[in-house]
């Protein structure tokens, strides 16, 4: 079996408990180095939060053990297919690889397939189901957000 394999089948294990403990049929495994550093499941109906997916969960504690939001060098292994909020995270963190054991076609049957949301962030913003609109709102008094944050960081704009 391959590290590849392995690893998915952890993280399909991780998503079989969980169901089995009465949450969602998700897990995820961070791999750095061929060793796992994190793991975590979908939380959502535990802790009532809509973020707490199972890669979610697993950056969070992976960033706990490395001590750092820089999660570069790092693989996420997924039972299933990210979806675009988790995808977005995994970027920000800097995570280089993403494998996934279940497509969103094959959720989709289940009700587990997130192909709808991708393809509505594909559209234009006036387009998206969504209402998005930039209101370039600035404060009257004091220093611009944007350029008192990179002042504090010892940078110019």
């Amino acid at each position: 079996m391959s590290d590849h394999s392995r690893f998915l089948c952890e993280a399909i294990e991780l998503a079989q408990d969980n169901m089995r403990d009465g949450g969602r049929p998700f897990g995820a495994v961070i791999v750095r180095n061929g060793e796992v550093i994190a793991s975590g499941v979908n939380e959502i109906l535990r802790a009532n939060d809509p973020t707490a997916h199972a890669e979610l969960t697993a950056i969070r504690a992976a960033s706990k053990t490395l001590g750092s939001p820089n999660l570069a060098g790092c693989a996420v292994y997924a039972s299933g297919h990210p979806c675009p909020m988790c995808m977005a995270a995994m970027r920000l963190a800097g995570i280089g690889e993403v494998y996934y054991a279940y497509s969103n076609d094959d959720g989709a049957p289940f009700g587990l397939s997130t192909a709808a949301i991708y393809a509505d962030l594909a559209k234009p913003f006036a387009e998206q189901s969504m209402a998005i609109r930039y209101l370039p709102v600035r404060l009257k008094a004091g220093p611009d957000l944007y350029v008192e944050w990179a002042e504090r960081q010892g940078k110019s704009a």
